[in-house]
């Protein structure tokens, strides 16, 4: 189940555009995350993504931070407690530095990149945990294609879509850094659909996701996401299997929202 929030992650990030004109700071949606055990669809974790503010020495950033844990009665089966952020331009949602620190089931790994846009290379930081507890680390530049962004970048991005315009049917292929790989996603929009969700009845955009180059999640059409269809473009609902199961990710909450 290491890839389990990953999964989560691939489901709702799909796309970097040039102007932000979604995502502010101070933003807070709470999720509810379940998966399928034994034929029963069980909650077992919360997820948050948050935004804020960070200034530094020469500029202002917004942080955009993913966290995933598992609920307490959970945690001595399957304990996770995942964190993915990353720091960029709040205008363009161009990525500085993102880092990734999971813990799950006694797995654990810490990934970090650091960008240069003009290179188009990314500094990267890897450590994991050997069987004997000690960390073995690595660092690596990485050669990018200029669209590839990172995965919480690309979380956020999505929400810049213009996803008014497209047709039921259109596609396209967006590509995501993860483990030092790059790795292509479909994304297809698949109708305007009207769903209850616990902050309201909501008319949202449709779309399903795949990987082309990845096993992530399976199926052409198992994996799909409800996005609001207004201006805040949250997403409230989604659907996902992997190689060891399936489950759904609900929002609980929703606040600090731009409009």
């Amino acid at each position: 189940m290491k890839n389990y929030f990953f999964a989560f992650m691939l489901v709702i990030g799909l796309q970097s555009f040039a102007q932000n004109k979604t995502i502010a700071s101070g933003e807070k949606l709470v999720y509810t995350a379940s998966y399928n055990m034994s034929g029963i669809l069980t909650d077992i974790a919360q997820v948050k993504m948050e935004t804020s503010e960070v200034k530094t020495s020469k500029s202002t950033l917004l942080r955009l931070k993913c966290t995933a844990a598992t609920f307490k009665k959970w945690d001595n089966f399957f304990k996770i407690r995942d964190l993915y952020e990353s720091y960029v331009n709040p205008k363009t949602l161009t990525p500085y530095l993102y880092k990734r620190d999971i813990s799950e089931g006694g797995y654990y790994k810490f990934m970090q990149y650091k960008f240069s846009h003009k290179t188009n290379t990314v500094q990267s930081n890897r450590k994991k945990k050997r069987g004997d507890g000690t960390i073995w680390e690595t660092n690596k530049t990485l050669k990018l294609s200029p669209s590839t962004k990172d995965l919480v970048t690309t979380l956020y991005s999505i929400r810049n879509m213009d996803i008014h315009k497209a047709n039921p049917g259109d596609q396209q292929n967006l590509t995501v850094l993860f483990d030092n790989e790059e790795t292509v996603i479909s994304v297809r929009y698949v109708s305007k659909e009207t769903i209850s969700t616990n902050i309201g009845r909501k008319e949202c955009y449709k779309l399903a996701i795949s990987m082309l180059n990845g096993n992530v999640l399976k199926g052409s059409n198992s994996n799909l996401i409800w996005l609001t269809a207004d201006q805040n473009k949250i997403p409230v609902y989604a659907k996902f299997k992997i190689p060891v199961g399936n489950g759904e990710l609900k929002i609980d909450s929703a606040s600090g929202l731009k409009y």
